[in-house]
């Protein structure tokens, strides 16, 4: 398939600014690829689709405060720094993405905060606006990883900072309440319309639960610049299944339960560590799989996910697994109908 196939109008007042203020209040759509249906309900309805014994599959990866903003030396230039992965604890090596990179060469020197207490080099060029830094600090990792965490912000993606400021709220609802294992500079949005009272409904009525992690990366977000979809490239993200959580998905498959995946990000990671015979084995490593249609799901029965960017490779990859015909025609109607959108916006569950 073709970049443009992907291409729809999404009008900037559907963009959603903030979450709802009850998680689980969010608007749902509910897509059945059997009989070609679309129901409108609330989030927390998600309960009447499912029974004792199927199991949900979340990712509980923790974005942490990737976003720093500085200086350059000697001409103070303003710089932000996206932190996108570490590659060297010991030498403090981080892979960034800064803005506006024209101004970054190899050499220069970038200081962060209020007295310059933390400084950075630059080391390597590593695309047309990445770069490798060098933080040049002297205590352990661990007081390190605080002060990146004391110097750093919640990384808001730029659809909402450029429409609204950024308010200390974010920090909290730009994570899953089940968050625990930080990495991620992207948050799994479609976890953020769980709530603990909704979480506590499924338990009752017999649904498990099973957590993977894989951290979410900036690349998700960057525009796909060619036209055949089979040459493009993703960026590597990390994931963990452990042997646990392999079990539990492997059990509920063979015992025929429906085996639910919570976001594009578990759904990759899913289908990233696969047997032929669609059981999951344990993984922790790194992935760059790119879904998009035509593509045989070997695990996820159904999958729950937010409406996203036009072109995007979430798009492509809820297209794949919902049908690209029946995908954009709901996102159509979606339109019509008014869902709220992106980061904060509605949900969708495909079944």
């Amino acid at each position: 398939m073709k970049l443009s196939q992907f291409k729809y109008f999404l009008p900037q007042e559907l963009i959603a600014l903030h979450p709802t203020s009850s998680r689980d209040e969010a608007r749902l759509m509910v897509l059945d690829r059997k009989n070609h249906t679309i129901e409108h309900k609330i989030f927390k309805d998600v309960l009447d689709y499912f029974d004792e014994g199927d199991l949900f599959v979340m990712n509980n990866t923790k974005v942490f405060p990737s976003l720093l903003y500085g200086e350059k030396e000697k001409t103070g230039a303003k710089i932000r720094v996206s932190l996108l992965r570490e590659l060297d604890e010991e030498s403090r090596l981080w892979d960034v993405l800064v803005d506006p990179a024209r101004k970054i060469r190899i050499g220069n020197k970038l200081y962060f905060g209020e007295n310059s207490d933390l400084v950075a080099e630059v080391i390597d060029n590593t695309t047309s606006r990445g770069r490798t830094l060098r933080f040049l600090f002297d205590d352990d990792h661990d007081a390190f990883k605080r002060k990146l965490c004391e110097l750093g912000s919640t990384p808001i993606p730029d659809d909402i900072q450029r429409l609204r400021d950024i308010v200390p709220e974010d920090e909290q609802d730009y994570q899953t309440i089940y968050a625990k294992c930080e990495g991620a500079v992207a948050a799994p949005t479609a976890g953020f319309h769980f709530s603990r009272e909704l979480l506590k409904r499924l338990e009752i009525k017999g649904v498990e639960f099973a957590e993977l992690t894989l951290h979410a990366g900036l690349g998700n977000f960057r525009d796909i610049d060619v036209e055949d979809l089979t040459k493009h490239k993703t960026d590597s993200e990390q994931m963990i299944i452990t042997e646990e959580c392999a079990r539990k998905i492997n059990d509920a498959k063979d015992a025929g339960h429906k085996i639910v995946s919570i976001g594009t990000t578990t759904t990759k990671a899913l289908e990233s560590s696969t047997y032929t015979n669609g059981h999951v084995k344990p993984f922790d490593g790194w992935t760059n799989k790119f879904i998009f249609p035509p593509y045989n799901f070997m695990v996820p029965h159904a999958m729950i996910t937010n409406f996203h960017q036009s072109q995007s490779p979430m798009l492509m990859m809820v297209a794949a697994f919902g049908g690209y015909e029946f995908v954009m025609e709901a996102y159509k109607k979606a339109v019509e109908e008014k869902y709220r959108f992106l980061t904060f916006g509605d949900a969708m569950l495909i079944i």
